[in-house]
C-alpha cells in the first residue's frame, strides 16, 4: 500500500514537472511569434522608404516602426529608391500576386529603366522582397528618386488591384 502511494505522488511530482516545462516552451513561442509580429520581415533593408505599407500603423504597444517609415507615405508596399548618377537601386516588399515581377519588369523597361540585377526573396506569410539594380536611359524620364518610388509604387499597386496585363 506504501509503495502504491509512493508511486503515485511520484508520478503526481513528474506530471506537474512536464506541465511547467510544457508552460516554458508555449510562453518561448508566445514571445518569439510577439517579436515576429511587431518587426515587419526585411524591416531592415529598409532606411527611409518613400512608400510604407505600414505608414501610420502601430505595432501593438503603439509604438509603430519609426525609424525605417519616418517620412514614408502610406501604400500597398515598401518601396525605397536610391539614385546615384544614372542607376537607382529599388527595393520592394508587398503581398505576392501572379506574374507580378514579369509586369514591373516589363514597365519598368516602358519607362525607360534596365534591370541590371535584381534578387526575389518570399516570405512564408504570402510577402515578397524584391531588390532591383536599374540603369535610367537616356529615354527615362524619371529623374529623382520620388518620382522612380511613386512609379514603382503605381506598378505594384496596379498589380495589386488586378489591373489589365
Amino acid at each position: 500500500m506504501q509503495g502504491d502511494q509512493a508511486s503515485i505522488v511520484a508520478g503526481a511530482i513528474n506530471f506537474v514537472k512536464e506541465l511547467e516545462q510544457l508552460l516554458q516552451s508555449l510562453e518561448a513561442q508566445k514571445r518569439r511569434r510577439a517579436q515576429l509580429t511587431s518587426t515587419p520581415p526585411f524591416a531592415g533593408f529598409f532606411t527611409f522608404p518613400q512608400y510604407s505599407a505600414g505608414a501610420g500603423a502601430g505595432t501593438a504597444d503603439g509604438s509603430g516602426d519609426a525609424e525605417s517609415r519616418r517620412g514614408a507615405r502610406p501604400g500597398v508596399a515598401d518601396v525605397e529608391v536610391a539614385v546615384a548618377e544614372s542607376h537607382a537601386s529599388v527595393k520592394v516588399l508587398a503581398p505576392r500576386r501572379p506574374r507580378q515581377l514579369v509586369r514591373m519588369v516589363v514597365a519598368m523597361q516602358c519607362l525607360g529603366l534596365t534591370v541590371l540585377h535584381l534578387n526575389a526573396t518570399a516570405t512564408a506569410d504570402q510577402l515578397v522582397f524584391y531588390s532591383f539594380s536599374l540603369r535610367m536611359e537616356d529615354e527615362c524620364r524619371l529623374s529623382t528618386v520620388d518620382e522612380i518610388a511613386a512609379a514603382v509604387h503605381q506598378m505594384v499597386a496596379e498589380v495589386h488591384a488586378g489591373g489589365p496585363c
